[in-house]
Order: C-alpha cells, then sequence, then structure tokens
C-alpha cells in the first residue's frame, strides 16, 4: 500500500472518530438532563406545606425562643431571650403595624408604629414604663413630646404648613413658656405663671418686636414696642386701662398721662420748635397749656368751655399778661402792660 492510500485511509478514520466522539457528548449531555429532570420532580413530590394558628421555635433546653402566630386582628411575631422575657414584637393587624422592642425586666422600652390613617410613631419609655419621648408624624406635620420620670408633659415641640410652636411644662405638667413662629415669619414667646396665668409676651411682627407684661390676673399692666414711627411705652392700672402712654416718634418725645376712664389728662410734648405740658379736664377739654416756643415762654388758661381765659407770654422785650372776657369772642378785659 503507497503513502498516499495510507494517508487516505487515516484521514477517513479520523472522520468517522469525530463523528462518534460528536454522538457521545450528545448522549451525555440527554442522559444529564434525564439525571436533573427525575430528581427535580423527586424533590417535587417529597415537598409538603406546613399549616397552622401559631409556630414556636424553640433553643437546645426546649425553651421557646421565637413564636409566629395568627390572631383574630393580625400577625404577630414574638422573640424571647433565654429567661423567657420578651424582648421584641412585631405585630401586624388591620388598624397599624408595630415593632417594640423591651429590655431585660420585659419591659417595652421602645415602639415604633404606623396607623391606618397615615400616623406613624415612635414612642420610647425608661425602666419604669413612663414615656420620656414620643416622635410621631400626622397630617398636619412631626411632632415631638417629652416626659419626665413621672409622666408629665415638659417639652411639645410641633411643626405644620402655619408654622413651628414649641411649648415648655412645669413638674405639674402646666404649660410655662411657648415659642411660635408663623409662616409669615412674625414669633411670639409667651410665658405663663404657675396657675396658667400669661404674665409675658414677648413678640417681633413685621419688624415690629413688642413686649406685653400681665399682672396675677392676666390684665395687661406693661406694654413696650418700636414701631416704624419709632418705640413707645404703655403703662396700664389694676383693671387694664392705659394711664400712662411714653413715645418718642419723628417730631419728638411725647408723654400722655390718662385718668381711669382713659381719658388724657395730661400730655408733656418737646419738638425741635417748641415745648409744651397741657392739662386737660375729665371730660378731654384742654385747660392750660404751658409751653416755649423760639425761646419764648407762654401759659394760656381756658375755662370748661374752651374758652381762653388768661394768657401770659415772655418776650426778649417784656413780659405781657392778658385777660380775656368769658364770652369767648376775644373780648380783652385787662392787659398789661
Amino acid at each position: 500500500m503507497s503513502i498516499e492510500e495510507r494517508l487516505e485511509k487515516l484521514e477517513k478514520g479520523l472522520v468517522r472518530a469525530r463523528r462518534y466522539n460528536r454522538l457521545l457528548l450528545a448522549v451525555v449531555i440527554m442522559i444529564l438532563s434525564l439525571l436533573a429532570i427525575a430528581a427535580t420532580s423527586d424533590i417535587a413530590t417529597r415537598e409538603k406545606i406546613v399549616e397552622a394558628n401559631r409556630f414556636n421555635l424553640v433553643d437546645a433546653n426546649s425553651k421557646t425562643r421565637a413564636s409566629l402566630s395568627v390572631v383574630a386582628d393580625g400577625t404577630n411575631l414574638t422573640l424571647f431571650d433565654e429567661n423567657g422575657e420578651v424582648r421584641a414584637g412585631i405585630g401586624v393587624s388591620k388598624d397599624r403595624t408595630g415593632l417594640s422592642l423591651s429590655n431585660q425586666n420585659g419591659k417595652t422600652v421602645a415602639f415604633l408604629g404606623v396607623s391606618k390613617d397615615g400616623l406613624s410613631l415612635l414612642k420610647m419609655t425608661d425602666e419604669n414604663g413612663k414615656a420620656v419621648s414620643t416622635l410621631g408624624v400626622t397630617k398636619d406635620g412631626p411632632v415631638l413630646v417629652l416626659s419626665d420620670e413621672n409622666g408629665k408633659l415638659r417639652t411639645i415641640l410641633g411643626a405644620s404648613k402655619d408654622g413651628t410652636e414649641l411649648s415648655l411644662s412645669d413638674g405639674n405638667g402646666n404649660p410655662r413658656a411657648c415659642l411660635n413662629v408663623s409662616k409669615d415669619g412674625s414669633s411670639l414667646l409667651k410665658l405663663t405663671d404657675e396657675n396658667g396665668k400669661l404674665r409675658a409676651i414677648l413678640g417681633n411682627s413685621k419688624n415690629e418686636p413688642s413686649l406685653f407684661l400681665y399682672d396675677e390676673n392676666s390684665d395687661p399692666r406693661v406694654g413696650l414696642a418700636l414701631l416704624e414711627d419709632g418705640p413707645g411705652l404703655v403703662l396700664s392700672d389694676e383693671n387694664g386701662k392705659p394711664r400712662t402712654h411714653l413715645g418718642v416718634g419723628k417730631g419728638g418725645p411725647v408723654l400722655q398721662l390718662s385718668d381711669e376712664n382713659g381719658k388724657t389728662v395730661v400730655m408733656l410734648n418737646s419738638s425741635r420748635v417748641m415745648r409744651g405740658l397741657s392739662l386737660r379736664d375729665e371730660h378731654g377739654n384742654t385747660r392750660a397749656i404751658l409751653s416755649v416756643s423760639k425761646d419764648m415762654p407762654s401759659l394760656l388758661m381756658s375755662d370748661a368751655n374752651k374758652n381762653h381765659r388768661v394768657s401770659l407770654k415772655v418776650s426778649k422785650e417784656e413780659p405781657s399778661l392778658t385777660i380775656y372776657d368769658a364770652n369767648g369772642k376775644g373780648d380783652i378785659l385787662w392787659k398789661a402792660p
């Protein structure tokens, strides 16, 4: 057999070997696939569904460490420590979903919940179960509440679309200070006494700060404000009636004294051109005016009918005194010089 014939025979054998290897590989893949299908089918036939209203997990000492249960209004998952105390719980009901955490004595010290109306709540307590802090989010905005060891509300901080408010209370739970900042930028601080009576208000509205002080009956007694025209001070009596007004405007300082009926009886003012003091009767009629204008002091007195009766002036040359008739026509009864 020649070399060419041998090479041709060898090539034909290689071709037959490749075809056999491909067939063998296909058979192996088919067998493995059938085995996998059979194994999967066998596992499926062995699966079982366990149904129960309560499922407990126990440790090596047969103590319950976890409990999953379905009750009338929802589902609960409870976790226990090695002493059998409840340490954590998750509950889902139609009204709310909550997570509770407990200390080593089984006392709930933290609770996180969401109600069906959208209220979310985080509540933390001390070892006695007293609420120390509560953080909630309502439809109006977030609220933070802090309590003392007796469960008395001491601090409330809230924010809404209308503004932010902070309230501080004493040991009896009575509000003593309240700070409010509205959406327009105005701010207000209110202070009350142990009886809940308003005693002071400090505010700022439209860049006009003000301070008001109240007595034990919550009647205003002192008012201090810085307005656009200038500062002003108001003092009131025990009935809340303003009796004294002191202000400084663009024209100068002004002091007004009023009687118990609110009528101005004394007015003292000082401007660049004149300083004057006016006295009025109980009807508000001006009865006397003492003034200094252009270095000339003068005194003018009137009767109850508003008629000028006496005029006294001191000029650079000499003083003068004039007495008028009561007819209101300005008739002079006597004059000197």
